[in-house]
């Protein structure tokens, strides 16, 4: 092993020889012990024993010595990471157990609450935490059979992922085989992350920069886009790295003997040859020094290599892992305690006024680029004019910008006592910046407007509205597209969705047939959509989802609504004077009846089907409103349970509301309700009590 040159020259002598095969054989199998154990100093432990070149050496002699001896390679060898060809598509696979998502706390209070909990449930007075780093990247789930890598999928919706077991292969971390025999295991499933670090984010960036081409936003999109390329030979030169996690699935022999805790299965994954987070883990007793150790952690997180948002605390005893379950959407023997949101100063260099499909005029601050939480953060919204006074915000001001939730950047404070003289007071347009139309501001409103609706900035911002997936889920449709239609001519307004030239699409670079036959084949898909998401669609100021289905139960023909007074509007449930006062004024427009008209002659479902109510569920005749972030549900499965035992979603907080869900950061509609003395006001805990589920 520390003669390399003399292993080289073994092999070619053997070759030169024409040697037995058995000695061929065992030269091979040399080299790959070697490679393997070289792999894993370099990818695993970060701790290289060679050069690169002289790596580079040993690999090629492997890769000449099995083209000269095909009958001699093995599915597992270092060469059979580099994949042949093209993936022309990643088929669905089904995990061998879901992967589900976690609970997140925020705060001290939060882990309290949950340890109290789990410690009720296991009948424990204390109970023995492992905690590790919650990585920032992509989540991949592995299976290994009879000792053989042989699937790695993507997380997808929990259930199934996507099959992408040559790009995965292309990761020098992720072993090809691994002995699980010597502990009885026959079949497992291991789940982890896969990761750039930051200075290879940082490198791979440059290399884009000398290119001209734009940089990646973020490591952990740069980390889930590379798992997504059709040619997994590219993958391996994104220097991705994985982090093995948790055992999720064994199917061990009889002799075998349980693994015991959670620590002990990072050991032993160590031990085989993956990169566990086990230097990284802390074994601890009770809740109180699982808080400290957070707190601890998080003040140096900018030390570590790789971008991480937080901490995942696990009960350690697998029996009791097992005795406390899961729910249909998290462990409950795990929570994810997740980082304050990131900070950091930049200067206003501009602001430029963006208009929205309302006519809207929003303004946003342009600053001096700044990394916060590995993304670089160059435009923030300034909301309205309000926003701006509020925060005493000058062009030129140095500000304070975080990433809320470690996603949505945001402007904190800006600091006047910096300010050195030449700032520039931020002055609204008084004209559209994009039709030149003089904007109107209501007097109850925040927010500049340009009232013409033809202006092509609106026009376009419906369309892309019209085509979102909440709205008639136009797949291919996105942003980019629709501006480059709308900048050639053939999208001027919703309806010429249904007209386009395909002749003329197919001309253009980069539109090969199969994209645009599947461009078609979603167009002619939305006009089946129900006509709840249709009138979502139309953009129709203060209409979401929920008011969208309300309103379609209530019609037979979407321009029923035409011919309904504000009155009558008022009179179906959950629609306020401000709701029937926009939809009344839509519908009096005759170039929105045109359009409506226009989408119907192209085929689109104007017609009402309605849903069949459930007369008899547990909650039939009560409503519901959710506020605030929910934790252990989606807020559409959570309107989904309701009106699956009968009962209805509301918009808004009134008299009607029978029932206000509050998640975390309730703000106004919370503050409402505790004015009504008949809302009954429950957490997410109370409300999946309710409906039968435990929390």
């Amino acid at each position: 092993m520390d003669n390399i040159s003399q292993i080289i020259a073994d092999g070619k002598k053997l070759a030169a020889q024409s040697a037995d095969t058995l000695f061929l054989q065992q030269h091979i199998t040399e080299l790959r012990t070697i490679i393997r154990f070289h792999e894993h100093r370099y990818y695993v432990m970060n701790d290289p024993l060679i050069a690169d070149f002289e790596f580079d050496q040993l690999y090629k002699a492997l890769e000449k010595a099995e083209t000269a001896n095909p009958s001699l390679i093995t599915p597992d060898s270092p060469t059979q990471r580099v994949g042949s060809g093209v993936t022309k598509q990643f088929k669905t696979v089904n995990h061998l157990v879901p992967m589900l998502s976690l609970e997140n706390s925020y705060n001290a209070e939060d882990l309290y609450d949950w340890d109290r909990k789990a410690r009720e449930l296991s009948g424990l007075q204390e109970l023995t935490y492992c905690v590790e780093p919650k990585f920032d990247g992509a989540s991949i789930s592995l299976i290994y059979e009879n000792d053989q890598f042989t699937r790695g999928a993507t997380r997808g919706d929990g259930v199934a992922g996507e099959d992408i077991t040559l790009n995965l292969k292309q990761i020098r971390s992720i072993p090809l085989s691994a002995p699980f025999s010597q502990y009885g295991i026959q079949q497992i499933e291991i789940r982890g992350e896969v990761l750039i670090n930051k200075e290879n984010f940082r490198k791979f960036n440059e290399g884009l920069a000398e290119q001209n081409l734009p940089p990646l936003a973020n490591p952990r999109n740069a980390a889930s886009g590379s798992l997504r390329i059709k040619d997994a030979r590219l993958v391996g030169k994104r220097n991705l790295e994985a982090f093995i996690y948790h055992i999720a699935y064994m199917q061990t022999s009889e002799q075998h003997e349980a693994i015991g805790s959670h620590g002990r299965g990072l050991e032993i994954l160590w031990e085989l040859g993956f990169r566990s987070p086990v230097h990284e883990k802390k074994v601890l007793n009770g809740i109180d020094a699982v808080i400290q150790f957070c707190s601890e952690y998080e003040a140096k997180r900018d030390e570590l290599p790789y971008e991480i948002d937080g901490l995942v605390i696990k009960i350690n005893e697998l029996s009791i892992q097992e005795k406390l379950g899961m729910t249909t959407h998290h462990p409950r023997w795990a929570i994810a305690y997740k980082f304050k949101a990131r900070q950091a100063t930049s200067r206003l260099l501009q602001v430029e006024f963006q208009v929205g499909r309302t006519g809207s005029i929003t303004p946003v601050a342009k600053i001096e680029p700044v990394p916060i939480g590995g993304v670089t953060v160059a435009s923030i919204s300034l909301h309205n004019q309000d926003f701006i006074r509020d925060k005493n915000i000058c062009i030129g001001d140095q500000l304070l910008v975080e990433r809320a939730g470690d996603v949505i950047p945001y402007i904190v404070k800006s600091f006047p006592e910096l300010r050195k003289g030449d700032e520039q007071t931020i002055t609204f347009p008084e004209n559209c910046p994009d039709c030149h139309t003089p904007l109107i501001k209501p007097a109850d409103e925040a927010v500049w407007r340009c009232p013409n609706d033809l202006c092509p900035a609106q026009v376009v911002e419906r369309i892309i509205h019209f085509a979102s997936k909440d709205a008639m889920d136009i797949r291919g449709m996105g942003d980019a597209l629709v501006r480059k239609f709308h900048e050639k001519g053939w999208l001027s307004d919703i309806p010429s969705i249904y007209s386009l030239p395909w002749d003329e699409i197919r001309k253009l670079d980069g539109f090969g047939t199969k994209s645009v036959n599947n461009l078609q084949e979603a167009i002619e898909k939305s006009k089946s959509q129900p006509l709840f998401r249709l009138i979502n669609a139309l953009g129709i100021r203060y209409i979401g989802e929920t008011t969208a289905k309300t309103l379609a139960q209530a019609v037979n023909h979407l321009l029923d609504l035409s011919r309904m007074e504000k009155e009558q509007l008022q009179n179906i449930e959950d629609v306020g004077v401000k709701v029937a006062e926009s939809i009344y004024q839509y519908f009096r427009q005759e170039n929105n009846i045109s359009m409506l008209q226009a989408l119907e002659s192209a085929g689109l479902q104007l017609n009402s089907i309605k849903q069949e109510q459930v007369s008899d569920g547990n909650l039939t005749g009560k409503t519901f409103l959710f506020t605030g972030t929910l934790f252990k549900l989606k807020r559409s499965e959570a309107e989904a349970m309701v009106e699956a035992q009968g009962g209805k979603i509301l918009s808004g907080v009134s008299s009607k509301l029978d029932y206000l869900i509050v998640g975390e950061d309730a703000g106004s509609k919370l503050e409402k309700a505790k004015k009504i003395a008949s809302i009954n006001i429950m957490d997410e805990d109370g409300f999946l009590g309710m409906v039968g589920k435990k929390a």
